[in-house]
């Protein structure tokens, strides 16, 4: 499920947002991954700042929908294949975009990506959470555990 918006002004021309509230219904980065590609498209690439508030205002968008939409954070298609170079200083430059495109915008953390184990990544929804060193947790990019749930 989820709801599909289009605009005309990005190479991405329509948009799909699926949140589930309930957490059994959450899945990985590859599950997620998966579902889009069977719905026709791929999980989001983000290529310029402008493509990345767009992201946001729709996701506010959704939390006013009155659909009581709460903490819970996104997949997006930014991923590290291989453990590689993982802990190493050129760990953020090995991540690459699922759908294949080369972009290099970024919107990361503060102290984000933290590399390891974690090589998925996921968009900040954490409306209740207490703001940390980089300010609240909405819509800057973490890389987070493939098997978690999103």
């Amino acid at each position: 499920s989820g709801q599909k918006v289009c605009y005309g002004a990005f190479k991405h021309s329509c948009y799909k947002l699926a949140y589930f509230q309930d957490l059994s219904r959450r899945v990985g980065f590859q599950e997620a991954r998966q579902a889009c590609e069977i719905d026709g498209g791929a999980l989001l690439s983000l290529e310029s700042e402008a493509e990345q508030q767009l992201i946001e205002n729709m996701l506010q968008n959704l939390t006013k929908s009155g659909s009581g939409i709460s903490d819970g954070d996104f997949w997006i298609g930014l991923w590290r294949s291989g453990d590689g170079l993982a802990t190493s200083s050129a760990c953020p430059d090995l991540y690459q975009w699922a759908d294949g495109s080369m972009s290099a915008f970024r919107n990361w953390y503060t102290d984000e990506p933290s590399c390891g184990s974690e090589a998925c990544v996921v968009m900040y929804h954490q409306p209740t959470a207490n703001p940390g060193l980089g300010g609240p947790y909405l819509y800057q990019w973490n890389d987070d555990r493939c098997n978690m749930k999103h």
